[in-house]
């Protein structure tokens, strides 16, 4: 009598076990993703290792394989995390298509002064964050910018070309979209002396709120003049 191969018992994982592995896993990826957003703000990406974030987190140094790829990867989801709101934070939501290009306007520039002047701890981890690419660009500049700035950007220019009547690609609008981020970013940039050449701008939400109307009439009234003097007579 040939006796019969015997078969390997695989052992089922109970669903409340797998429940606790899959929490467990969790929970170690929340913690390398805080531990690298600290190593990243203060080291940048470059001077940053693996083995920095890793020992922060208190975690091995094949788990950033297992839950981001590579240090890279690793990097982009940390500016994902620092784009978020966070506690107190501000929501930051581009104007849908469904806005009238004047409106949506208006509500891109007033999202870009609020998020320009937020106080929070994400948002000072986002400023170290493009800070540090800034001061000393690195092999990740390119990831910043596609995952921080080009959505905005894209949808500024879709917004401006409506207004102008001209492609998203044309050089007018380019231009202009740089003119009202320029705009934004000397409110965001210039406070130090801001604070000597006008100390009562402390940018309080009505003051926002002002800077905000500035900035979207200051800009359309450029706009329009420049539909207008296109048009035929």
């Amino acid at each position: 009598m040939i006796p019969r191969p015997r078969t390997k018992r695989t052992r089922r994982v109970s669903p409340v076990k797998a429940g606790k592995i899959a929490d467990a896993a969790d929970s170690t990826r929340i913690r390398l993703l805080k531990a690298a957003a600290a190593v990243f703000a203060e080291h940048g990406y470059q001077d940053a290792t693996v083995r920095q974030i890793c020992a922060r987190a208190g975690a091995n140094i094949a788990l950033v394989n297992y839950h981001f790829g590579d240090k890279l990867e690793l990097y982009t989801e940390v500016l994902r995390f620092a784009l978020q709101a966070g506690p107190g934070g501000t929501r930051f939501d581009l104007p849908s298509v469904a806005f009238e290009p004047a409106e949506a306007l208006r509500r891109i520039v007033g999202a870009l002064v609020d998020r320009a002047f937020e106080t929070s701890d994400q948002a000072n981890l986002r400023f170290r964050l493009i800070l540090n690419e800034f001061v000393r660009p690195s092999g990740a500049t390119a990831r910043v910018v596609d995952v921080v700035m080009r959505p905005v950007y894209e949808r500024l220019r879709e917004i401006v070309g409506a207004i102008l009547g001209l492609p998203v690609n044309h050089q007018k609008t380019r231009l202009c979209v740089h003119s009202i981020l320029g705009q934004v970013a000397h409110f965001a940039h210039a406070r130090p002396m801001m604070a000597l050449l006008w100390p009562e701008m402390t940018m309080t939400p009505a003051q926002r709120e002002l800077v905000t109307e500035h900035i979207a009439a200051f800009s359309l009234a450029y706009l329009h003049a420049q539909t207008s003097a296109r048009v035929p007579s």
